[in-house]
């Protein structure tokens, strides 16, 4: 049985193209365009205030010393300053408003893009920097937009004011006005380049730090602190670098733009100065020139709206990196009702950097039954565990549930079919309740699943039971495991997967677990390195570098000294040391298949054409797979 063929081609087509770069500075700025506009509007009513009120200055001036009536004036001018503070006031609120809703934006965007995205796309990616400071940093981008735009007004006006009080003084100003230009341009092209760089070795470090913290206590028990404090630190020689690269362009922009503008003003005032002994301007003109000038000189401003607008895209793009990530393409089919579980996968095959870590694995496990799945570290156990519930796609191959393509499934349905238990759990939510029911869940059924997983032992004796806050329920590791596993008792699935999920529970805990395990609907896959535990299955899949090396009864394959020595029992633990009792299983794939018994167990096997059975032991094997550990898991 197979998924529709017209369904298979639609899941197995390839996923749309990633959005052009900058589709989301774009998308940030577009979505604070109501704000940004109120920034750019204050802004500029700021900008008019302060270019009208050189004049005004100068007219109650020139009034003032002939002794007239100047109050209009006067009012004019405090009603103009009073203007200027409330628009600053006003693009001060909604800047920091509109940033910080931009932000969470842009946070749960690329959040949503790293939790669509395969796993094996989102290695690497730095999510925390990106989540934190670049997200902040492009959070700005809707205020910085407007405020670039509107940084030029004042400076525009004031030239326009030196023109309009003595064309003369507006000439000697711009003089200088080429240089800057020059400056703001280097300004832009240097400074973006060397932000980039420092963002992507702060991310670098933040991704070491992430992963020697998670490791703090072998750090101590090995004695390495000082070796992992410069493995963390190697991304500050590049941060320095790349640091002083963004300082050195920054200050000589500064500086340069600091020196020329205190020279044109007082080449403005120089020229006003000559035209007042001339008679040609009144002690108000000159007044006016020296605001005008100063207002002109402002564009030196330009330069940190500018640097403000580079970090928002520089932050942006690096954001971009995990919202644009291709998400993994879902179908629209349902699992068939009243499936028993049954997983069969059919020519697995995964590379990953060009070496083969699953390779040609065709196996099934029957409806209601559990399979350990064993195997030397390495040997591709955590993949194939990803591979059987869709948390990673073959390169080639298929994975059917219940007939049915994993590819074919919508989202909804395929999650509601597969349950995960992990070695180390992530546990979200503010109490141990929230953590387990991810979700609504009846009181019931979280006591259940709690109970199932031997959980409620420690839960109970909590201040406040199951909703007890995390952070005052110190966890040890096989407290947290347990949690990880009534998380997955807490529904019904067609298909749970345990991946080392009972490593760190105590003999006599994992034996409940596994006693809950049986009576669990729907079929069990167990990544194992508990002798008990293998024997206690239904069957046993044995892989070794990426291929199958047997399949069956562990009764059977404990012949096998190599098998043995996956548990660490020596050449001369034969016999029916750790045995359990054999069980009649359906192992093979049905192609080209030859149909024989097991004269020993009485084990009935299918075997595929490129296998071999040892007529000894009764072990399935494949001749392909040495005794070497394969590629890393």
């Amino acid at each position: 049985m197979t998924a529709a063929p017209a369904d298979a081609a639609r899941a197995r087509a390839t996923p749309a193209p990633p959005p052009a770069e900058g589709r989301l500075l774009r998308e940030a700025v577009r979505r604070g365009r109501g704000p940004a506009a109120l920034v750019l509007a204050a802004t500029a009513l700021g900008a008019a205030a302060a270019v009208t009120l050189p004049l005004a200055l100068g007219r109650a001036v020139d009034l003032l010393i002939a002794r007239a009536d100047a109050g209009f004036w006067v009012l004019l001018c405090t009603a103009l300053i009073a203007t200027e503070v409330a628009t600053d006031a006003l693009v001060a609120r909604t800047g920091g408003r509109t940033g910080a809703a931009t932000t969470a934006w842009l946070r749960r965007r690329a959040l949503a893009g790293f939790l669509a995205a395969p796993p094996a796309a989102t290695t690497g990616t730095g999510l925390p920097t990106r989540l934190t400071a670049n997200a902040l940093d492009a959070g700005t981008a809707p205020v910085a937009a407007a405020t670039a735009a509107a940084a030029g007004l004042a400076p525009l006006g004031g030239l326009a004011g030196l023109f309009l009080v003595d064309p003369w003084a507006g000439a000697a100003f711009v003089c200088g006005v080429p240089l800057l230009l020059l400056i703001l341009r280097a300004l832009l092209r240097d400074g973006r380049a060397a932000l980039t760089t420092y963002q992507e070795e702060q991310g670098r470090m933040a991704r070491l730090l992430t992963g020697a913290l998670s490791g703090a206590a072998t750090i101590a028990a090995a004695g390495t602190v000082r070796a992992e404090e410069r493995r963390v630190l190697a991304p500050l020689a590049g941060m320095r670098a790349a640091g002083e690269r963004t300082w050195r362009v920054q200050g000589r922009a500064a500086g340069l733009s600091g020196a020329l503008m205190p020279l044109l003003v007082a080449a403005v005032l120089a020229v006003g100065g000559v035209r007042l002994v001339a008679g040609h301007l009144t002690p108000g003109d000159l007044l006016a020139l020296s605001r005008y000038a100063v207002l002109a000189a402002g564009a030196g401003a330009l330069a940190g709206a500018l640097n403000g607008w580079v970090r928002a895209k520089a932050g942006t793009a690096r954001v971009e990196t995990v919202t644009a990530l291709p998400p993994t393409p879902h179908g629209t089919r349902d699992l068939p009702p009243h499936g028993d579980g049954t997983l069969a996968l059919h020519g697995v095959h995964v590379t990953r950097d060009g070496v083969p870590l699953l390779d040609s694995v065709t196996l099934t496990l029957p409806g209601g039954t559990t399979t350990a799945l064993v195997g030397p570290s390495g040997s591709g156990k955590s993949l194939l565990a990803a591979v059987a519930g869709r948390l990673t796609d073959p390169d080639q191959g298929t994975v059917l549930l219940d007939g049915t393509d994993l590819r074919t499934l919508s989202a909804d349905a395929l999650r509601h079919a597969v349950a995960y238990a992990f070695e180390r759990p992530a546990l979200f939510g503010a109490t141990i309740a929230d953590a387990v029911a991810c979700g609504p869940l009846p009181e019931p059924d979280l006591r259940r699943a709690l109970r199932r997983a031997a959980a409620d032992t420690f839960t109970d004796r909590l201040p406040h039971g199951p909703r007890t806050p995390l952070p005052e329920a110190p966890l040890s590791g096989g407290e947290l495991q347990r949690l990880g596993l009534a998380r997955a008792f807490t529904r019904p699935t067609r298909l749970l997967i345990l991946d080392d999920a009972t490593s760190s529970l105590d003999t006599v805990t994992a034996h409940l677990v596994a006693r809950a395990l049986t009576d669990t609907p729907g079929t069990r896959l167990t990544i194992t390195h508990r002798l008990t535990t293998a024997a206690q299955s239904d069957q046993v899949v044995w892989l070794d570098g990426g291929r199958i090396r047997g399949t069956g009864p562990h009764s059977v394959l404990w012949r096998d000294p190599a098998y043995r020595a996956v548990f660490g029992a020596g050449a001369g633990a034969g016999g029916d040391a750790g045995a359990g009792a054999d069980t009649v299983t359906d192992t093979g794939a049905r192609r080209r298949s030859d149909v024989r018994t097991d004269v020993n167990s009485d084990v009935r096997t299918e075997l595929p054409a490129d296998m071999r059975t040892d007529l000894h032991t009764g072990i399935r094997t494949d001749p392909r797979v040495d005794t070497g550990t394969g590629a890393a898991e």
